[in-house]
């Protein structure tokens, strides 16, 4: 059992690793919310004391000049692309909803941390409405865009949304609805479903996701499809009745949620993911600056799903 230090990186929220070409790439939301800054090591070990190289920052103005957020690095095509969310103001809208929308970078260099960055502008969706977390994977020789989008005719915050890319920053395909909050544990504080993340185990594709405030009811939930059927049916996909990674009040690790995956050099699940280790929190849960990064393996059971276990207590 690995048991990695805990926290793993601290003031990181939203953590995304991604294992390339025998390197690890961290990135992750900052406590500032103005810029996109990237991590790499030869090893997952080695991220805790990578230096941060800040590849993109804000602008002055505009419609991505506050609140970047849950930034993900992805290699498709040769090239690298950041997603991330901004909004235009840190003022709420009369609906007191946040108003980002999805951009994309790009950097044809092959060098991420050096090479130049440029702006493919907004991931426009259907909807003009409040968007965020987007994540891409290729599966079944297409390349795919997952993210959490609120939809004026249905209550709640945001839902989560699948379509095929025309190219990196481009959708092909109308978007499908995979899941919308609905359970008791996706609707405490707010009625969210977001943050998603894919890994596929066996002949299965498992979608994570986080559910309810970014408080102490922050969890994860869980859909899957069989890799061989339609992503784009939503009768295909299963969802998960229950939370599956939750507040561990013995351990003292409240509301993890927002995860990625990535893998060990000898091929093991990880969970990578954050968590407070206290519940007092002063003000908005948004602008509290401890959601740790964390790591955690992930135990396969003999039917092939997935068990996230419980978040392990600080030891550190």
């Amino acid at each position: 059992m690995k048991n990695w230090p805990n926290p793993f990186i601290e003031q990181r929220a939203d953590p995304f690793i991604l294992r390339h070409d025998g390197a690890y790439y961290f990135v992750a939301s900052v406590p500032e919310y103005d810029r996109l800054e990237i991590r790499r090591a030869a090893t997952l070990e080695g991220l805790r004391e990578a230096n941060p190289v800040v590849v993109w920052r804000k602008p002055a103005t505009g419609p991505m000049s506050q609140l970047i957020w849950a930034p993900e690095l992805h290699h498709i095509d040769g090239k690298w692309y950041l997603y991330y969310a901004a909004t235009h103001t840190h003022d709420l809208d009369a609906l007191n909803m946040f108003q980002h929308r999805m951009f994309a970078l790009e950097c044809a260099d092959s060098d991420p941390l050096t090479g130049r960055w440029t702006e493919k502008g907004q991931v426009i969706t259907p909807f003009d409405s409040f968007c965020l977390d987007a994540t891409t994977f290729r599966h079944q020789g297409r390349q795919w865009y997952l993210w959490a989008q609120k939809d004026p005719a249905i209550a709640g915050n945001s839902n989560l949304y699948l379509a095929e890319l025309e190219n990196p920053w481009t959708l092909k395909s109308p978007p499908v609805m995979l899941s919308k909050p609905e359970f008791d544990w996706e609707c405490r504080g707010f009625l969210v479903n977001e943050g998603p993340a894919v890994i596929v185990h066996g002949d299965r594709l498992f979608v994570t996701y986080s559910a309810s405030a970014t408080d102490e009811n922050y969890c994860l939930g869980l859909l899957w499809i069989d890799i061989h059927a339609d992503p784009q049916n939503p009768g295909n996909w299963h969802k998960s009745p229950q939370p599956v990674f939750t507040t561990s009040y013995e351990n003292k690790q409240y509301g993890p949620g927002h995860n990625s995956f990535t893998q060990t050099p000898e091929g093991e699940d990880v969970l990578v993911y954050h968590a407070r280790n206290y519940t007092e929190i002063e003000g908005d849960p948004l602008y509290d600056p401890n959601r740790h990064t964390r790591l955690k393996l992930i135990h396969w059971q003999d039917d092939g799903m997935p068990d996230f276990g419980v978040p392990p207590a600080d030891s550190q």
